[in-house]
């Protein structure tokens, strides 16, 4: 806990946040078809797509760089299941994965970036009896498939949080499981309590390192705050149970969160924290990304 609040928030991440001549930003653009997906940063969950077999969107991915140097992309790919009458029980011959990094100056927003890196999934070409060339998706067949590639980036700041937090890997499960579900649950009652200062007094590691990798400036930090209190303003802010949810570990067996099990694809690895409101209409997910720090025993938020 900290002595962050509500009040003060804007205040101490300006402080808090260095202005460089160049602030490098760092973007991921992906295009997927006829699969499902996940994409993680350096083995941290960046996007998670059960919705829609053809999707596409850009992403910042600053938050998960912590330091300048060699970063990994991991992406995995799950068959689109029934659509219609067509039966996608595997990944078929059309699957693909397009991933660009590019890379661009947050003080130059109106210039176009550069391209770092694109990794597009590796087709086998077949020869047909006619002559024609035919290419296909090398897994084609399968039900998983998972690749990762790698891209260098140079930010002006360092995080050594990660070198310095224990890994969670070599925990026995029930005492780790414990440990987490006691954590997700005291968030769960400060927000239901309305308790906004005990809250805000949890997220200073993170904002601050946030705020830096992003250089936000003062009307996106009113949004990011704005956002932070529809918990404790909106009237009809339901806090749902928490239940059917699974221990993950991240970033490597350092990193862990409470990820919900369903057999809805909305919700189906949202964080196990959640709320509905506007007439159960629109929903909140808290997702918490906790590490302990070497020589310490609680947990800390540290995405």
């Amino acid at each position: 806990m900290s002595n962050l609040t509500s009040k003060n928030y804007i205040e101490t991440m300006m402080n808090s946040t260095k202005r460089f001549e160049y602030e490098p930003m760092y973007y991921l653009t992906y295009e997927q078809n006829v699969c499902y997906s996940e994409i993680l940063v350096n083995d941290i969950p960046l996007h998670k797509n059960f919705q829609k077999e053809s999707s596409g969107r850009t992403f910042d991915i600053n938050r998960y760089i912590f330091k300048s140097g060699v970063q990994k992309v991991t992406f995995r790919l799950y068959p689109a299941g029934k659509i219609g009458l067509a039966d996608f029980s595997t990944l078929v011959d059309d699957t693909e994965m397009n991933i660009e990094i590019s890379e661009s100056d947050n003080n130059k927003r109106n210039v176009d970036g550069k391209i770092v890196v694109n990794y597009v999934t590796p087709l086998s070409v077949k020869k047909k009896s006619t002559g024609y060339e035919k290419t296909k998706f090398e897994d084609s067949g399968k039900t998983y498939y998972e690749a990762s590639f790698t891209f260098n980036a140079t930010v002006p700041y360092e995080f050594n949080s990660l070198d310095k937090a224990r890994d969670l890997s070599k925990w026995k499960k029930d005492i780790l499981e414990e440990k987490v579900v006691n954590f997700y649950k005291k968030q769960w009652n400060m927000i239901n309590e309305k308790r906004e200062n005990d809250y805000f007094s949890y997220l200073e590691l993170k904002e601050k390192e946030t705020c830096q990798s992003l250089f936000y400036n003062k009307a996106e930090l009113q949004e990011i705050l704005n956002s932070y209190l529809e918990a404790f303003t909106i009237e009809d802010y339901k806090l749902q149970p928490l239940k059917n949810y699974i221990v993950k570990l991240y970033g490597d067996g350092k990193i862990v969160c409470l990820e919900l099990i369903s057999e809805d694809k909305n919700l189906e690895g949202e964080s196990a924290l959640w709320a509905k409101y506007d007439k159960d209409r629109m929903a909140d997910f808290l997702k918490y990304y906790l590490y302990i720090p070497e020589g310490e025993t609680e947990l800390k938020i540290l995405r």
